[in-house]
């Protein structure tokens, strides 16, 4: 007898466990699916972002930056510390118990929302059926009024360089090394590769990051990419641009290495790697997701075809974060998660695609929302440009960590915030100011005119904010674009 929902979730990352929740507490019977397993064969929450990805992975990135401040920058406070060792193992321990707490903590969530939550693969078999095997071959057949796919996403594979989950490793394999690699290899300088990159490289590995762009950091705005790209080779990153790896070997023995051919302008170059962290992207997880006879529509890529309410071409069947078009984020998927469940009960909820915060959790931080200065030239908008460093900044300095800086981009007739760029301290966590402030269409006048606390690093927001306009107090004010 098939159990009867009148939702059901299929993943239990950001977008589906917060989907499910919000379903429940909108009255509807919920079950979410999750086939993910613990080192225990035991059915875990929270999808790729929790168990593999943006927390564990900031859980050692502020473990490798402890570290490294013990290491080389404690001295400055008048702090002396001797011998300062890491123990690898202490570090992955700490970050698999935060994870364990997380997870638990969605078990819990669920418990106290009504919300059940199933074990197994799913696969949708039909408009209203969705059928479940467990992890020891065990079917059950769910049927539902509603379906939200909220199945994720997977590391992208290359051929020149298949992952064996050793010494060739994904982002996930990446979490996992017991001790520092000596020489690292990093495919891929994006999001990813450079977290990545920077924790081991704090802990001593001499790290190099192959790029087959020849542009850093395309998506961000071009001058704080270059900042970004003095920051990170600065501190040990070997960043090559335009390398595109065409083939790989494995040494023999038991301590493997791996030899990566890769070509760039000068031709074609060899090196070798003790691990090798393969992060060039990620795809929509929808393989054997949907039998053929269902019809959901799927684009060249394996992404699920959604309009703006997350809806699919099916009735009643709604796709929403990473198996859908947009930034692969965890919290554009937790907006759509919530959109979807109000909408099922009628209400007008809708995701402002336009205000999607951005954030690479390198240090400093790379944040950005709404648009640059090179798509505002190329859409011919006038703009004002405000910016701040965080050199000449009171807080940032007494923290001894003063690099980077704010940039604010105004419309030059209307004065509205059209964005915000910051590299620097907490740059994520001081974008948010102007994702809210954009999202109530606020000017960098209103920026200005409000007051913020002293010492602090926000006030670099405020000052670039009058800068916009050529009112900043504590930097020279440049002439206004013409």
């Amino acid at each position: 007898m098939a159990k009867q929902y009148e939702v059901v979730v299929i993943g239990s990352g950001p977008a589906g466990y917060v989907a499910a929740i919000r379903c429940a507490q909108l009255g509807l019977k919920t079950a979410c699916i999750e086939k993910w397993l613990n080192k225990k064969n035991q059915t875990v929450y929270g999808g790729t972002c929790l168990n593999v990805g943006c927390i564990p992975s900031k859980a050692l990135l502020d473990s490798s930056h402890k570290y490294l401040e013990a290491q080389q920058h404690l001295n400055v406070h008048g702090i002396k510390v001797t011998k300062v060792a890491m123990d690898v193992a202490v570090m992955i321990a700490r970050k698999d118990k935060i994870v364990g707490q997380l997870t638990q903590g969605i078990k819990g969530l669920f418990n106290a929302n009504k919300v059940d939550g199933i074990g197994g693969t799913a696969r949708i078999v039909a408009a209203n059926k969705v059928l479940v095997t467990d992890s020891e071959g065990r079917e059950q057949e769910l049927t539902a009024d509603n379906i939200i796919i909220a199945a994720g996403s997977v590391p992208t594979d290359i051929p020149p360089t298949p992952v064996d989950g050793d010494t060739i490793v994904d982002s996930t394999g990446a979490l996992e090394f017991q001790e520092t690699p000596k020489r690292l290899g990093v495919i891929g300088a994006g999001i990813i590769g450079l977290e990545l990159g920077s924790v081991w490289a704090r802990l001593g590995s001499e790290v190099t990051v192959l790029e087959a762009l020849d542009e850093f950091l395309p998506a961000v705005d071009k001058q704080l990419a270059k900042e970004a790209l003095k920051m990170l080779t600065k501190q040990g990153l070997n960043i090559k641009l335009g390398a595109r790896v065409t083939g790989s070997k494995l040494g023999k023995g038991a301590r493997k290495t791996v030899a990566v051919e890769f070509t760039t302008a000068d031709g074609e170059q060899k090196a070798q790697f003790d691990k090798l962290i393969v992060a060039v992207g990620r795809r929509p997880y929808t393989d054997a997701l949907i039998d053929d006879a269902v019809g959901i529509e799927l684009d060249e890529h394996s992404f699920i075809k959604v309009d703006e309410q997350c809806a699919t071409n099916i009735a009643n069947i709604y796709a929403v974060g990473d198996v859908v078009r947009g930034p692969m984020l965890a919290h554009k998927g937790m907006e759509e998660g919530v959109m979807v469940a109000e909408r099922l009960l009628d209400k007008k909820t809708q995701v402002n695609y336009a205000l999607v915060p951005s954030v690479i959790y390198t240090h400093p931080e790379i944040a950005w929302v709404g648009k640059n200065e090179e798509e505002l030239k190329a859409e011919n908008v006038e703009y004002n440009v405000g910016s701040f460093p965080f050199a000449i900044n009171g807080r940032a300095l007494a923290a001894n960590d003063s690099e980077g800086m704010v940039k604010l981009l105004a419309d030059a007739s209307t004065d509205r915030i059209l964005g915000c760029h910051i590299i620097g301290p907490s740059a994520a966590d001081l974008l948010q100011q102007i994702v809210i402030a954009m999202e109530f269409s606020a000017s960098a006048e209103d920026i200005g005119l409000t007051m913020f606390s002293h010492p602090a690093l926000s006030e670099a927001i405020h000052e670039a904010a009058l800068a916009a306009n050529g009112h900043a107090i504590h930097i020279g004010n440049r002439r206004k674009r013409k």
